[in-house]
């Protein structure tokens, strides 16, 4: 006997199939994330048209897309290559997007090379309408997976997307989540009235690798303590970064930056830097390269805050450790041999983001077993006890003081060392820190004999 239930049942999915829209598209956890995000039908936005924009000049696909889709319509938050102002402009019938596939995919990327021929695209009713040739896009998604919309690109012929382009678009794609992850954060934060330090904590780890990759041959240690001034409430979200990753082959590239001031603006251009870098870390075997890269990003996309950064390239090799380094407008890195001599490395570059050419240049570096290389942010260089301790006011943490620090760390590990020069700096400003302070430390291992 069939019951009612299973009528219904097999009554929605035979509207599902004559549809052809997948049943993920009326899910209610995702429809309830789409609208948690409050971008529906809201207006342009600089930050978001931007990474559009990139998007589309990287791939050289003429047109990019940043979508949010409910179960009607297909919102483009961002267009370029599109003449479409007006909200009521920016969107189209879900049915007419190709974003549908793509949240049918559960989070999955969609790609077509050839969206005349490809058999899932090729009775499409936009392929014509709107001369789709060749089509790339990957998922935003919300903190709980929900598949919120697509970034996508678009180009009038048909192409073989490369694996650049693919990459630069899913980088993208994380970036425009992760403002979204933020913004939300940050309203919730402001409406519940709950501003504080933790929280500011907590959004600043997600600038951060949330765990460091492990390097064959090499150690590896890093540590972030932000800015804890006595007295305050507000949230204050830091622009310190470092990040470490596989670049390209056995190549590894480890970065450390410090975006000028605090809060969402600094955030903001933490994220893009990063997700710059690893876009196109790949492709610039040049530190100077790949930094002036990031520059001209910034340029473009009128970030709001300058940035100094090192950035290393680098690669095992049966001696130790062999790389190059670039700075823009960042203190040297540091050099500490097995020996316990400590020496600068990096020539003074300029910082990113406000000058148009930039002069950076490469510096190469090798480390031997027991030699450890040090990046980081010139908090580690201002410690200073709070204002008002006797006779301590003017006593600063100093470039001479961190190269003493370190030189004492001799015969220790990445990790010890890290925390030998935290010890440090916490005894000079005994829990009172006027900025953030971002390390990272790679070091061969001595080499015992047996």
């Amino acid at each position: 006997m069939t019951t009612g239930v299973g009528v219904l049942v097999r009554e929605k999915k035979v509207r599902e199939k004559k549809d052809g829209l997948p049943r993920q598209l009326r899910d209610r956890a995702r429809l309830a994330a789409v609208a948690a995000t409050e971008l529906l039908d809201t207006g342009p936005e600089q930050v978001f048209e931007d990474l559009a924009g990139l998007a589309a000049r990287v791939t050289a696909s003429g047109r990019a897309f940043i979508t949010l889709v409910d179960d009607r319509r297909s919102f483009w938050k961002a267009c370029v290559g599109v003449d479409a102002t007006a909200i009521e402009d920016r969107q189209n019938p879900v049915e007419e997007s190709f974003c549908h596939f793509l949240i049918g995919l559960d989070g999955a990327p969609f790609v077509v090379d050839d969206a005349a021929n490809d058999p899932r695209t090729r009775d499409h009713p936009s392929v014509d309408s709107m001369s789709i040739g060749a089509w790339a896009g990957y998922p935003l998604l919300a903190a709980g997976g929900e598949v919120l919309g697509s970034f996508c690109v678009i180009d009038d012929s048909p192409r073989v997307w490369t694996p650049a382009d693919l990459t630069t678009l899913e980088t993208l794609a994380r970036s425009v989540g992760a403002e979204i992850g933020l913004r939300q954060s940050l309203t919730a934060a402001r409406k519940a009235h709950t501003l504080s330090a933790d929280l500011a904590h907590s959004l600043q780890q997600g600038l951060l690798p949330p765990a460091l990759p492990r390097v064959p041959g090499v150690e590896v240690a890093a540590s972030y303590l932000p800015a804890s001034r006595a007295g305050r409430s507000d949230i204050e979200v830091g622009g310190d970064f470092y990040d470490l990753f596989r670049t390209r082959g056995s190549s590894w590239a480890a970065v450390l930056g410090d975006v000028c001031g605090k809060g969402v603006q600094a955030a903001q251009v933490s994220s893009m830097a990063r997700y710059t870098i690893r876009a196109e870390a790949g492709e610039n075997r040049s530190p100077a390269g790949l930094l002036g890269r990031l520059n001209t990003a910034m340029l473009a996309q009128h970030a709001p805050r300058f940035l100094t950064a090192v950035y290393a390239r680098f690669r095992t090799t049966p001696g130790g450790l062999a790389g190059t380094l670039a700075l823009a407008g960042h203190p040297p890195a540091l050099v500490r041999r097995a020996d316990g001599t400590v020496r600068e490395i990096g020539a003074a570059g300029q910082l990113l983001g406000v000058f148009d050419p930039i002069r950076l240049v490469d510096a190469r570096f090798r480390l031997a077993p027991g030699d450890l290389l040090l990046l980081y942010t010139d908090g580690a260089t201002e410690a200073r006890a709070r204002p008002g301790a006797p006779d301590r006011e003017h006593d600063v943490f100093d470039d001479a003081d961190l190269a003493r620090t370190l030189a004492a760390t001799a015969g220790l590990d990445a990790d010890d060392t890290i925390a030998h020069i935290n010890h440090a700096l916490a005894a000079r400003h005994e829990g009172w820190t006027s900025d953030d302070t971002a390390l990272l430390a790679l070091r061969v291992p001595e080499r015992h004999p047996g």
